[in-house]
C-alpha cells in the first residue's frame, strides 16, 4: 500500500481540492484508492451525513465507504482538533481513527488529509507529525503560492523531517493566472531553501466546490507520473537507508 499525509502551511490553502483532485487522478489512472480526514471541525450536521472535506475527498476517490469510514471524528466548532474536543467535552478517539486506517490497508493508495498543518494538536500526546509517523506516511504540503509562503513552507518542512518524516515535495494551490514578483520567484526559492522539489501549481479558481472541479484544477497544474516518480525515488532512498 502507497501512502500520502497531506498536509498545509495554513488552514484554507486547499489540502482538500489537492486531496480530492489527486485522489480522482488515481483512480482514473486505475489505483484502488482509500481516503482519510481523521477529523473534521466546524460541522454542525448530523453523523450520518458528510462533513464537506470528506465528502469531496471521497467523491474524488470514487468509493462508497460511509461517512464515519472516511471521517472517523467530527466536531461542530471549527477549532483545532484538540480545542474542539476539550470544549464538547469528547476526546478525539484514537481507536476509531486507527480502525479506519486499517479497513484502507487492501487499497493500492491512500490519502490522509490533516485538518489544519503539521503540528496541529490531535491530543495532548500526538499532532498530525505523530500521526504520519505512526503510520509511516510520507509528506505532501500544500503551501499559498504568494508573499509569505516562504517561512511557512520552510517551516513545515523543516518540522517535518525533524520528526523524521520524508517529504516527497510541494504543491502551491491557488497559483494566479497574473502572478506578482514574489509569486513568480518563489517556486525555485522554495526548491532551493527545502531541498524537495514544488511538484505542482494548482491554478487560482473562483470556487471549487466539487471533487470533478478540484480534479480539473489539479490535473491543470500538475502531473500525476511527477509525484509518482518522486515518489518511488524517495521510498528507494529510504529503503536504501
Amino acid at each position: 500500500m502507497n501512502g500520502l499525509l497531506i498536509t498545509g502551511t495554513d488552514t484554507g490553502v486547499g489540502k482538500t481540492v489537492v486531496g480530492a483532485g489527486l485522489a480522482r487522478l488515481l483512480r482514473d489512472a486505475g489505483y484502488q484508492v482509500g481516503v482519510l480526514k481523521p477529523v473534521e471541525t466546524g460541522w454542525e450536521g448530523s453523523p450520518d451525513d458528510w462533513p464537506p472535506d470528506a465528502r469531496m475527498l471521497a467523491e474524488g476517490a470514487r468509493v462508497n465507504d460511509p461517512p464515519a469510514q472516511v471521517v472517523p471524528c467530527v466536531y461542530a466548532e471549527p477549532l483545532a482538533p484538540l480545542v474542539a474536543a476539550r470544549r464538547a467535552g469528547r476526546p478525539v478517539d484514537l481507536d476509531r481513527i486507527e480502525a479506519a486506517w486499517q479497513r484502507l490497508q487492501n487499497r493500492d493508495w491512500v490519502l490522509v488529509e490533516t485538518a489544519g498543518g503539521l503540528s496541529v494538536p490531535l491530543t495532548e500526546h500526538l499532532d498530525y507529525a505523530g500521526l504520519a509517523a505512526r503510520w509511516r506516511l510520507p509528506v505532501l504540503v500544500v503551501a499559498r503560492p504568494g508573499l509569505g509562503t516562504l517561512n511557512h513552507t520552510f517551516l513545515t518542512v523543516h518540522y517535518a523531517r525533524s520528526q523524521g518524516l520524508p517529504v516527497v515535495g510541494v504543491v502551491l494551490c491557488g497559483y494566479p493566472e497574473h502572478p506578482d514578483v514574489a509569486t513568480r520567484t518563489n517556486p525555485a526559492m522554495i526548491e532551493e531553501l527545502c531541498h524537495v522539489p514544488v511538484l505542482g501549481r494548482i491554478p487560482r479558481r473562483p470556487a471549487i466546490r466539487s471533487a470533478d472541479e478540484a480534479a480539473s484544477a489539479v490535473a491543470e497544474g500538475m502531473t500525476l507520473d511527477a509525484l509518482l516518480t518522486r515518489y518511488r525515488t524517495l521510498q528507494q532512498r529510504i529503503a536504501h537507508n
